[in-house]
């Protein structure tokens, strides 16, 4: 079957587009409708923590149903409906159900998805980064756009946007189709024998831990520029910087690995995340600092997570893909993002972003002196080669 390069492009295009538009400004929509920073980081946490369990649960459906795209359609549908009811809601307790609701959809989503995908691929794998590029695109266009319109009109018009751009996400579902051998695979053993090999458990602990530190920078780094007297579309600008240098690392990154390997992309990207950090952490009030702070986006999140989704791959494949990719997501984006949100909402009022930003480091110091100890240290099994990820 000729690989539905486009289809499955236009998904990443308009999944991310919706990231674009909810992540740097939901915490500047709740905050304008009078939400204090333990309420942002409570709503933000709700988001990341239902990717703790959903995931997995739809991650198991797909994998035993073998029915990974209609997962995903129904996702899809039901992501952009519940949605429209954060505009809706005119207390916490609404806005936190509403955010439930809406994420435990949204949050299913894309683990399948990269399943999905990689089943498409079949042997064609250096294909996934030129295809994953237009998320990345995505979310540039709508960061932008979403800047430039809220300096002009009210962030209250946010849930629309959003909503809009789900829809379109259900759409781009729709075009898709099913692999007739998604799940022709066999992985040798248990899923527990796989989950519970120590390189296995030390790499997820990883990405718990560099999660955990991003937490913040979702949470707070917007409310963090508008504070330092940024508007609107600046922020936007600030948060598209970060992908566009996430997109450069992706054309670039095949040819990197050849090089350097796996091993030490990884450890690369958790120090430069460690040193991202505490840039933002002591360095906030210089502009170049703040460049620098986002052109690290594509070493904490760009790199890292290229890393992190061929590991997964290797660790957990045919009829485990499913649940592999999810627990990545649960553990990772769920249950560290969700704990760095909570934590970074407690102590931003008491103590400052100086300091929880350096919380964030410290974070990701521990993520460091797990990898260099037990991940990826026989690059015969992990080394990330041309077939893999090519470049671009």
């Amino acid at each position: 079957m000729k690989l539905p390069y486009w289809r499955l492009s236009n998904f990443y295009f308009f999944y991310f587009a919706s990231l674009g538009a909810l992540i740097p400004y939901f915490g500047l929509y709740l905050k304008s409708n009078g939400y204090t920073a333990w309420h942002v980081g409570l709503v933000i946490a709700v988001i990341q923590g239902t990717k703790i369990i959903a995931p997995y649960l739809w991650g198991w459906l797909a994998d035993h149903k073998q029915r990974r795209l209609g997962v995903i359609r129904m996702a899809a549908f039901f992501t952009f409906i519940a949605f429209g009811f954060v505009a809706q809601a005119d207390s916490l307790t609404g806005v936190l159900l509403a955010s439930f609701v809406f994420s435990f959809f949204w949050n299913a989503m894309l683990p399948q998805f990269e399943a999905l995908t990689f089943s498409l691929l079949k042997d064609q794998p250096s294909d996934y980064s030129r295809i994953r590029l237009w998320g990345s695109f995505g979310f540039v266009l709508a960061v932008t756009a979403c800047g430039a319109a809220f300096d002009v009109i009210s962030v209250n018009y946010l849930p629309l946007v959003v909503v809009l751009i789900l829809a379109c996400t259900w759409v781009a579902s729709l075009l898709v189709t099913e692999p007739s051998n998604t799940g022709s695979a066999t992985h040798a053993g248990s899923f527990k024998s796989v989950l519970f090999k120590k390189h296995v458990i030390a790499f997820l602990l990883i990405c718990f831990l560099v999660q955990m530190s991003h937490g913040p920078y979702y949470s707070f780094f917007s409310i963090a520029l508008n504070d330092l007297g940024y508007s609107e579309l600046q922020i936007g600008q600030f948060w598209s910087l970060g992908v566009v240098a996430e997109i450069v690392l992706f054309i670039f990154i095949g040819a990197m690995a050849q090089k350097i390997g796996l091993r030490a992309i990884l450890l690369a990207s958790i120090l430069l995340t460690i040193v991202r950090w505490l840039m933002l952490a002591w360095l906030a009030d210089s502009f170049i600092s703040l460049i620098f702070v986002q052109l690290l986006h594509a070493a904490s999140f760009g790199a890292f997570h290229v890393v992190a989704i061929q590991l997964i791959h290797q660790y957990f494949y045919g009829q485990f893909q499913g649940r592999g990719q999810a627990l990545y997501s649960s553990v990772g984006y769920g249950a560290g993002g969700m704990c760095g949100s909570l934590i970074a909402g407690m102590l931003w009022d008491e103590v400052g972003a100086t300091w929880v930003f350096t919380l964030a480091a410290a974070f990701s110091g521990l993520a460091f002196v797990i990898a260099w100890l037990w991940v990826a240290r026989d690059q015969k099994k992990v080394e990330l080669s041309e077939r893999d990820f090519n470049a671009v």
